[in-house]
C-alpha cells in the first residue's frame, strides 16, 4: 500500500474501477444489506443487469442469506470468486495509480452529496465502546455478525465498500474545496453514470497521492485531528458490522506475516467513502419504535417505576421539542393512534432520549411486550393502537454526534439512519486485499 499517514490513519489506495467502455448503470449496484425484506428489487436488479459486467456478480446480496440452502450459498460464494477473478484476468477492472476519488451523489430526495475515497488503517479501528481510537464506532457491535462475513471476505481477493465514514468539520475544509479543485478539469473524471433501480447519479473525480489536491486533503485531515480533544477523527455511519469483519480478516491475515510485510500489506487497509457530518445533502432521521402489547396504563405504570428517579412526567403533546430543549430534559411523543401525549424526563441518567427510552424498554420486554425499529413517522402513527405504543424520538443533532460518541463510547442500537435506503452506498469502486 503506497502513500501511508500512519499519524491520521488513512491511506491512498491503488482503487480498482471498470475499464473504459463498460456500461455504468448495469455495473454499480446498491449494497448487499439493502432491500433485505423485498426479493422483488433483487430480482428486478437481475433483469436489469442481465449478461452485463456488473458488481452483482461480486457480493452476495442479504436477501438470499436465510432463503436459500447452505449448497446454494456456498454455490453463490464460489461463483462470485469466479467473477472477481474473471474480471481481473480479462481486463474488466483496471487499477489507479494511489490517490483518491473525489464523488458527488445526487437523488431525488437530495441534490448533492460530496464523499471522499479512500483507505483507512485497520489498526487504528476499535468497535469497543469507550474506546479512544482514531476510528471509532457509532452502534454496538454485534458478535455473531462477524464470523459469516469473514468466511465471505476471506474468499474474495478485493473488496467493494458500501461504508460510510463521517468527519466532524462544520468548516468544510477536506472534502468540499477538494471537490471544487479536482473538478475543474474534465480530466480528471473517472465516472458519471446514473444509478439503477431509482439510486440518482453520481460522478467521481480522481486525483493522485502526489497532487497539490491530495496534499490538502491530509494537510485538512490533520488540522481536523489537531482540534480533536480525544484523538477521534473518523465515526462510522453506515457499514459497521463490514468494516469490523474488515478488521478481523486482517487480524487473522496478520498473524499469517512476518513483521517487515505488515504495514504495507493491502488488507490492513479498507476502503471506505467518507462524508462531512455537516454536508448539506446528508439526512440524519432517528429511527423510532412500536412497542407491541404495551398500553397507556401498563406504560405509566412500568414508566413510573423505571424512572422514579429521573423525574418522570407525562403531559399533553405540545411538550414534544423535536431537537431536545435547553434545560436538559428529554421529551419523546407517545401515540396511540388515535391520542398523542408526551413522556418527559426531567433529570436523565443517559444523553440521549433513545438511550433512556431504550433502556426502559428493555426492561420491560417480555414473551407478552416486544419493540419494533421504525423508520418514518407516518410509519409509526399507522401501526399505533391502544396496545401498540408508537414512540417518536427527537432529531439526531450533527453538532453534538461527535461529542456523543466520545462521551457515551457508542450510541444506543438503533438510533439513527443516514438517508433513505435510495441513498445508500453502490458497489462502484474496489480494491484488492
Amino acid at each position: 500500500m503506497n502513500s501511508i499517514y500512519k499519524d491520521i490513519a488513512v491511506a491512498a489506495p491503488k482503487i480498482l474501477l471498470p475499464k473504459k467502455g463498460t456500461d455504468l448503470s448495469k455495473w454499480a449496484v446498491i449494497a448487499c444489506d439493502q432491500f433485505t425484506s423485498e426479493p422483488k428489487y433483487w430480482e428486478d436488479v437481475e433483469n436489469t443487469v442481465g449478461k452485463a459486467p456488473s458488481t452483482l456478480r461480486m457480493f452476495l446480496p442479504e436477501v438470499y442469506l436465510e432463503k436459500e440452502t447452505p449448497e446454494r450459498i456456498n454455490e453463490r460464494l464460489s461463483n462470485i470468486t469466479s467473477s472477481i477473478n474473471n474480471y481481473i484476468d480479462e481486463g474488466t477492472l483496471t487499477e489507479l495509480d494511489p490517490g483518491f476519488i473525489l464523488l458527488d451523489r445526487k437523488t431525488k430526495v437530495n441534490e448533492s452529496r460530496k464523499g471522499l475515497m479512500l483507505a483507512l488503517d485497520l489498526e487504528q479501528y476499535d468497535f469497543t465502546p469507550g474506546n479512544k481510537s482514531r476510528i471509532r464506532a457509532t452502534e454496538g457491535t454485534v458478535l455473531s455478525r462477524i464470523p459469516p462475513r469473514v468466511r465471505i471476505r476471506e474468499r474474495a481477493p478485493i473488496e467493494m465498500p458500501h461504508i460510510m465514514v463521517l468527519i466532524n468539520d462544520p468548516k468544510r475544509t477536506v472534502i468540499e474545496p477538494a471537490f471544487d479543485a479536482v473538478s475543474k478539469d474534465a480530466a480528471n473524471l473517472v465516472y458519471d453514470t446514473d444509478l439503477m433501480m431509482d439510486g440518482g447519479h453520481i460522478k467521481g473525480y480522481f486525483t493522485p497521492a502526489d497532487s497539490s489536491v491530495a496534499e490538502g486533503i491530509i494537510s485538512a485531515l490533520r488540522g481536523l485531528l489537531s482540534a480533536s480533544e480525544d484523538g477521534f477523527l473518523f465515526a462510522v455511519g453506515d457499514g459497521n458490522h463490514s468494516l469490523a469483519t474488515a478488521k478481523k480478516h486482517w487480524e487473522n491475515v496478520r498473524e499469517t506475516l512476518p513483521e517487515s510485510e505488515r504495514e504495507s500489506h493491502p488488507a490492513r487497509y479498507c476502503l471506505v467513502e467518507i462524508v462531512n457530518i455537516h454536508d448539506n445533502g446528508l439526512q440524519f432521521e432517528p429511527i423510532h419504535r412500536v412497542t407491541f402489547g404495551l398500553t397507556k396504563e401498563k406504560l405509566t405504570e412500568a414508566a413510573n417505576t423505571y424512572f422514579a428517579s429521573q423525574d418522570i412526567k407525562f403531559t399533553d403533546a405540545s411538550a414534544f421539542a423535536k431537537e431536545g430543549t435547553a434545560d436538559g430534559s428529554q421529551t419523546i411523543l407517545v401515540t396511540t393512534g388515535k391520542e398523542d401525549f408526551t413522556m418527559v424526563i426531567g433529570k436523565p441518567a443517559h444523553t440521549l432520549a433513545v438511550g433512556s427510552l431504550q433502556g426502559f424498554l428493555d426492561s420491560i420486554e417480555s414473551d407478552s411486550i416486544h419493540t419494533d425499529y421504525i423508520h418514518g413517522e407516518d410509519s409509526v402513527r399507522s401501526l399505533a393502537e391502544e396496545d401498540k405504543l408508537g414512540f417518536l424520538l427527537p432529531d439526531v443533532s450533527k453538532n453534538s454526534f461527535f461529542e456523543t460518541i466520545s462521551k457515551e463510547g457508542v450510541f444506543p442500537r438503533k438510533t439513527f439512519s443516514m438517508g433513505e435506503a435510495i441513498e445508500k452506498r453502490y458497489y462502484l469502486e474496489a480494491k484488492k486485499i
